[in-house]
């Protein structure tokens, strides 16, 4: 009996872990903000951009560390044979070693320790920047992808409506065509507009498995997975965004253009370095032995007997080492003019990037003011397609117009219903655009986890 209830306790563990393996079937809902956070959070390219900064803390930490004294430590066992033969003696170096530790202490090396001090941290500041900028870019391609998306499902739920729509008028002239009150062309006509529709009804679900993928990709999550959005209808008042001054000075690149002047500036500093005396302490401690000498020595009486000495010793030293250049045929002095004219061009670069990125800040905040008055103009035009569709629905019904009229009705319903949703999701891709265009896009977002 204890057998088998072990037995029936491990089925059940097992039948447990396979159900808690299998996927729940939940679909993953989503709005804009945790999309942000999501893409942050997958992104290999973020991860590689922390990475660098990782890489520019230790950087710094490297150039703090010349300013330390660097102590290296050497040494060698020497087996010469045969034994040295001179002035009638032999030496003997079987086992002989050496061995030292040396010191140095950079006291002036032209400025460039401190000057590579300052390098790392305008590297750090860099490394900053060129995050910011690759979290922008990740958080502008999650906004575009989910407004997208946003939008191809929205149009879906407007096919779908329209297909409804559809069907009641075809059973509607159905049954009229039976009892002899429609015509055969009226059912036709409604059977082409359906297969129309169908076809775009096709497309449509083409764009929204496409988009989802596309989204899917972005959040880092399986392609497979479904996705529901919070932002499911236009809203009857639309937030709208204050432009006020445009200004680009907080744009990550701009940033990028000004750290890349400093260190044009500090390299000058660097070059000129090459050719300014430098001065360092040196101290050591250099210890060998087993070195031994072997030769005759008088006795007296003329005897001659062997003798061995052992040669061995414990030196220390401590110099101060100066270098002075001298004359280089100008080699220096041309360097430097080299680098100042590396700070002129990196100068250059940021005057012209920034005229550029200007334009660029007041092309999206035009775009992003456009992008209000295309709303209010879809909201007249879908207020008047509804109210079209009302009336000639109505005086369709009364055999008041003709059955053309009310399925132009409808197409104009469609398409005014497109514009619309086209026109909201446009606007808020308009938004991330203009806070990228001047560098508040990471700050507008939430920071990834």
């Amino acid at each position: 009996m204890k057998i088998y209830k072990v037995l029936s306790m491990l089925m059940f563990v097992a039948s447990q872990a396979v159900a808690a393996a299998q996927p729940s079937g939940a679909a993953l809902t989503l709005n804009v903000e945790k999309c942000r956070k999501m893409a942050l959070a997958s992104s290999e390219d973020v991860k590689k951009g922390n990475n660098s900064l990782a890489q520019s803390e230790l950087d710094k930490k490297i150039a703090v560390s010349a300013f330390l004294p660097a102590i290296d430590a050497s040494g060698s066992v020497m087996y010469m044979t045969p034994n040295m033969e001179m002035s009638g003696m032999e030496m003997i170096m079987k086992g002989t070693y050496m061995a030292g530790v040396m010191l140095t202490q950079p006291i002036y090396a032209g400025g460039k320790i401190l000057t590579g001090k300052k390098m790392a941290e305008i590297g750090k500041d860099a490394a900053l920047e060129q995050l910011r900028m690759t979290e922008a870019s990740v958080i502008y391609d999650a906004d575009n992808a989910y407004w997208t998306y946003v939008a191809v499902m929205q149009k879906q739920e407007m096919m779908n409506a329209l297909t409804a729509q559809l069907d009641t008028l075809f059973s509607q002239i159905s049954v009229a065509s039976s009892a002899g009150m429609a015509t055969d062309a009226d059912l036709l006509t409604v059977k082409a507009k359906r297969s129309e529709v169908e076809y775009q009804v096709r497309k449509v679900a083409n764009g929204v498995a496409l988009c989802k993928m596309a989204l899917c990709r972005v959040v880092g999550v399986p392609f497979d997975t479904e996705i529901e959005v919070e932002d499911v209808a236009v809203p009857e008042e639309v937030t709208r965004m204050e432009t006020g001054n445009v200004s680009v000075t907080e744009r990550p690149e701009m940033k990028l253009l000004e750290t890349s002047l400093k260190v044009s500036r500090m390299q000058v500093r660097m070059t000129r370095g090459d050719y300014l005396p430098t001065l360092a302490l040196v101290g050591g401690y250099c210890p060998y032995g087993n070195i031994k000498m072997k030769t005759m020595v008088d006795a007296g009486g003329g005897n001659y007997v062997p003798y061995t000495q052992k040669i061995g010793q414990d030196i220390g030293v401590a110099m101060l080492s100066l270098s002075i250049p001298i004359f280089k045929w100008g080699q220096g002095y041309n360097k430097v003019r080299k680098a100042k004219l590396d700070v002129d061009n990196a100068a250059l670069d940021m005057q012209k990037n920034g005229r550029l990125m200007e334009l660029e800040a007041t092309q999206a905040a035009f775009n992003l003011s456009d992008s209000y008055n295309l709303i209010e103009a879809a909201k007249d035009g879908k207020a008047q397609a509804d109210e079209n569709l009302r009336v000639t629905e109505n005086r369709y019904h009364a055999s008041m117009c003709p059955l053309s009229d009310y399925l132009d009705a409808q197409f104009q319903w469609q398409q005014a219903r497109s514009n619309l949703i086209e026109a909201f999701t446009q606007s808020r891709i308009a938004e991330t655009d203009y806070l990228m265009a001047t560098g508040r896009l990471v700050e507008e977002s939430a920071p990834a986890e």
